[in-house]
């Protein structure tokens, strides 16, 4: 799949500090970062989605960040078309491809070659799912696809009709029906490990930001331009901020429910990350740096 040139992910649970970590590490070992994160593909959503600063994309480049609309269509079929164009890309800059972020699903597809052509769409059972709310379709998943239930993002509806289309066709899981390779030896797949109490705190400094960086100002702007049934602005803290702004629930009660939100999140992540023996778990950059340093070998 890959020319046998080195590939490095640097994953976790969000607001681990794997931005930082990466782009300190694609600088020591000549790299450029390509985004793994499902929200922050889209443009105009900032602060929600904990994007790299102008600063920190002037420092190593990114790519994959800011490429399409609220209101557009971006499959996973479509990012791993994107990340495998954009790693040759990078690798033929004689550069090394660093692919970050905390969308599992959206890492697995590239690293593992999933072939995601299998399950043709069925239009008739997509019109008849859409009629249910994430709810219900998530109590329909737990039911018919408990693994997928418990990995997938449960708030993104268009992702819970695709797992039920193809859990309702095949007679297979979701998650453990996708054709995958196995992980080409150029890859070493990292995860950034945060103690249990400490990464809540960091979720806790991370919303608490949100809301003093502008994140009103910005559900407003994207409430004035978009329909909030998008699944991308399913994000956590646009959806919170409406509530707020259409005076449902008060700003504190917004605030602990997107903090809740990022926890539950974040369990589902570790979920992921830990069921996969390919990741190599580190707790810091010394020890990140020492498993590059090995495997460049």
């Amino acid at each position: 799949m890959f020319k046998k040139k080195p590939i490095i992910v640097i994953t976790g649970p969000t607001a681990s500090g794997k931005t930082a970590l990466a782009i300190k590490l694609a600088k020591r070992f000549n790299g450029e970062i390509i985004n793994a994160d499902s929200r922050s593909i889209y443009r105009e959503m900032d602060i929600a989605t904990s994007k790299p600063s102008i600063e920190e994309t002037k420092v190593i480049p990114h790519h994959l960040i800011n490429i399409v609309n609220p209101d557009e269509v971006f499959t996973l079929s479509d990012y791993q078309k994107l990340a495998l164009e954009k790693i040759k890309e990078v690798q033929s800059r004689d550069k090394t491809p660093f692919l970050v972020g905390g969308t599992g699903l959206y890492i697995d597809a590239v690293v593992y070659n999933f072939n995601l052509t299998e399950t043709k769409p069925d239009l008739k059972l997509r019109k008849k799912l859409e009629k249910d709310t994430i709810k219900e379709l998530a109590e329909k998943l737990k039911g018919i696809d408990p693994e997928s239930f418990e990995t997938i993002d449960l708030k993104n509806k268009r992702r819970l009709i695709r797992a039920l289309e193809v859990a309702l066709s095949t007679k297979k899981s979701f998650i453990i029906s996708q054709k995958r390779e196995t992980k080409p030896e150029n890859i070493l797949y990292l995860a950034l490990d945060v103690e249990r109490e400490m990464l809540y705190q960091k979720i806790n400094q991370r919303i608490d930001q949100w809301l003093k960086t502008g994140l009103i100002e910005e559900t407003k702007y994207l409430a004035s331009k978009y329909s909030f049934d998008l699944p991308a602005l399913s994000a956590i803290g646009y959806q919170e901020i409406l509530k707020y702004l259409n005076n449902k629930i008060s700003l504190e009660e917004a605030a602990e429910t997107m903090k809740k939100r990022t926890r539950n999140y974040a369990k589902r992540q570790l979920t992921w990350f830990k069921s996969n023996k390919d990741v190599v778990w580190v707790n810091n950059e010394g020890e990140a740096e020492e498993n590059i340093k090995k495997f460049l070998k």
